[in-house]
């Protein structure tokens, strides 16, 4: 079988996108997340994180479906968002769009480069949720905001926020950023625990200055990562719990793959985030691909002239953050 994609990504956090708009819908879900397990295989496939299925929806302009590359499904993708979100709008010929994910349909919109040449999109993440039965969390507590938990750390402090999918965020220094805590700590809560039975993305997170901060994250179903929006999303939040930050107020985010902008909004004692950023396109291409052999041959390959100029955001992303080190 034969499928067209795109290669994308949001601040290094690459994606294929599966048009399945314009065609109707392709795949059996069980199918998608075995064809996620192939594609996504850096080594015998054309590589990447995740896979974005776009697809027709009831309750907005279009929908968006994200399979990790372990092949399960996540709820929710901030980096993915833009890349989905940009491909909506130009195939509408919009500058706004409402895209339905698992749990919440959310806006996407159009915006002034974050950097010359590359194209930008404003996302919405929202339905932030801190109750632990939501992520899930098993504590014998209702939340858990700049607390402990001693089967991880005798010293970190943790945050968990659903943005709807589960995050768990601790401001660290550069020590624990350059040792290998987080790996433990994210290896344990994402294979067979008590804590999180359905896993958690795991951040470490470094203040650097107001309005800067690094966030480096490990994706449940996919390990280290360049960049998670919405992990970069939560992490600003906490650090505007911490008052490092403020609300209202953007924060630069530095990332292993370049850098977003994220803005906290809250109201009533509820928040959502702007996330903002990349939404790059690298190249389009085809693949032909069997299942049942697990084999696969990228063909028709046409580079789309985008990232030569994402290069120069990430040299500049490295030159302040060397400021830091």
């Amino acid at each position: 079988m034969k499928v067209d994609f795109i290669k994308v990504h949001g601040s290094g956090n690459d994606f294929l996108l599966i048009d399945e708009f314009s065609s109707g819908e392709l795949f059996t879900y069980e199918e998608r997340g075995r064809l996620a397990r192939l594609l996504c295989d850096r080594e015998n496939g054309p590589g990447a994180d995740g896979i974005l299925y776009i697809q027709k929806s009831e309750t907005a302009d279009a929908a968006m479906r994200v399979f990790n590359a372990d092949g399960s499904e996540a709820s929710m993708c901030g980096n993915g968002l833009r890349c989905a979100g940009r491909f909506i709008c130009e195939l509408l010929g919009k500058e706004t769009a409402i895209v339905e994910t698992m749990k919440v349909n959310l806006l996407v919109q159009k915006y002034p480069d974050i950097y010359e040449g590359v194209s930008t999109f404003n996302v919405e993440i929202s339905l932030v949720l801190f109750a632990l039965e939501d992520l899930p969390l098993n504590l014998d507590k209702e939340t858990l905001v700049k607390g402990r938990i001693p089967e991880l750390s005798r010293f970190l402090e943790f945050t968990a926020v659903a943005m709807p999918n589960p995050h768990l965020v601790s401001i660290v220094g550069q020590a624990e950023l350059a040792g290998s805590l987080q790996r433990s700590i994210s290896e344990k809560v994402n294979g067979p625990n008590e804590l999180f039975p359905d896993g958690v993305n795991v951040s470490f997170v470094r203040n650097l200055a107001e309005g800067h901060i690094f966030v480096r994250t490990f994706e449940r179903g996919g390990g280290f990562t360049n960049a998670c929006g919405t992990a970069m999303s939560a992490s600003s939040l906490v650090t505007c719990l911490y008052g490092y930050n403020q609300t209202e107020k953007p924060i630069r985010v530095y990332n292993d793959g370049g850098m977003v902008e994220c803005i906290v909004r809250e109201h009533e004692g509820m928040y959502k985030i702007e996330l903002i950023g990349n939404g790059t396109f690298v190249y389009k291409a085809k693949a032909e691909f069997d299942l049942a052999s697990s084999s696969v041959e990228v063909t028709d390959q046409v580079d789309l002239g985008e990232q030569d100029r994402y290069s120069y955001l990430q040299k500049e992303a490295r030159r302040i953050l060397s400021k830091y080190s």
